[in-house]
């Protein structure tokens, strides 16, 4: 029964679950025909590491219009704010904001958002746009341009991409191709885009929002207490509007996790709020995840006569969906068939996450804790 199981399972993703295995599309460089004034909303706190680089790809950008680049330092303990106040701005793009307290019942991330987004002038009026980036993503000088054309190309209200993420360390080589796989599965970037279908995601490292979109959501404020904050802002603008996902060839993440214990901690940031913290979604997901990536290399390994030719079946087309992501991050095949082990661990932080929040630790992130 359990063969049969694994084997229906991966016959339903590989052929009607968005084509979440494809690991596309991705934005290729492009000219907007328009050129609408863009408000870049970057909340930063403790980013002294990545803020001169993100910051300097910001105001290099090669874009028509009118660019406001508006840093909100989110009351950083380090040389975050002086950094980017000291670097070249000939055009006179940056603006650096001091972040006000955050007001209870704010994520700190949006709190600095909603500052930013306040801003007037540039991209205030309903045409304008504005970019909601990381302090941690460098952007080539094309990126915003690009961005645009994507926004007029499809006639979104929103458009966002799966940066390229750090794959450098070995905890990284082992794990990041498999943390953009399990995206793409929760979130298969074909139904974001399709408007007959209710699934809405989106990746925090680029978003571009139009400002008529926001005011008919309510603003940041109506997603104020969001800790996974770019998915609720899609769910919210799609169900009025369209929005596109796509992976980023013009923008990458220059945060590095050189340790596993890095990712972990990554991982279960978030991991039980995806899960609304609740145990129910949590053993429910964990019963999935055995059954979908951990049964059949055991059934293939250990298993016999048909049990052991559907588990063989199943794991050949789980390691053939992987391939397309691995392509991505230029690893070899080799790690196709380890994606069960690498599963584990996905699932033991997520158990870790779940375990924190029992315990009344909540969420801990940038020296900040959240209410459990």
């Amino acid at each position: 029964m359990i063969a049969a199981a694994a084997l229906l399972a991966w016959a339903y993703l590989l052929a009607l679950h968005g084509r979440f295995w494809r690991s596309g599309p991705e934005l290729a460089a492009a000219r907007p025909d328009g050129a609408p004034p863009v408000l870049v909303v970057v909340p930063a706190r403790d980013e002294a590491e990545t803020i001169g680089r993100s910051i300097a790809s910001l105001l290099a950008q090669d874009y028509p219009g009118a660019l406001r680049v508006v840093l909100v330092d989110d009351r950083s303990s380090d040389a975050t704010a002086a950094i980017a106040r000291a670097l070249p701005d000939p055009r006179g793009r940056l603006a650096v904001l001091a972040g006000a307290p955050r007001p209870r019942g704010w994520a700190g991330k949006l709190w600095a958002v909603q500052q930013g987004v306040a801003q007037q002038g540039v991209a205030a009026g309903d045409e304008g746009l504005v970019l909601l980036t990381d302090a941690d993503i460098a952007h080539d000088a094309r990126h915003v341009a690009t961005l645009v054309a994507q926004m007029e190309r499809s006639g979104a209200d929103m458009v966002s991409e799966m940066v390229r993420l750090n794959c450098e360390s070995w905890a990284e080589r082992a794990l990041v191709p498999a943390f953009v796989y399990f995206f793409q599965l929760l979130y298969p970037f074909a139904w974001v885009n399709d408007t007959q279908r209710a699934t809405a995601g989106a990746a925090g490292g680029t978003v571009l929002v139009r400002r008529a979109a926001l005011a008919r959501i309510g603003g940041i404020a109506a997603i104020s207490g969001a800790l996974i904050d770019d998915c609720a802002l899609a769910a919210k603008v799609k169900r009025g509007g369209r929005i596109w996902l796509g992976h980023s060839g013009l923008a990458r993440s220059i945060r590095r996790y050189p340790g596993f214990g890095d990712i972990w901690r990554m991982v279960a940031r978030s991991a039980y709020v995806q899960l609304r913290r609740s145990p129910l979604l949590l053993a429910g997901s964990t019963l999935g995840l055995g059954l979908v990536f951990l049964a059949p290399p055991g059934l293939a390994l250990f298993g016999h006569g048909w049990a052991q030719a559907a588990g063989g079946l199943a794991w050949a087309g789980m390691a053939a969906s992987f391939l397309p992501t691995l392509t991505r991050y230029g690893r070899a095949w080799l790690w196709a068939p380890l994606l069960p082990a690498i599963t584990c661990f996905y699932m033991a932080a997520t158990l870790g996450s779940a375990l924190d929040h029992h315990r009344g630790r909540g969420v801990v992130w940038k020296s900040r804790a959240y209410e459990a």
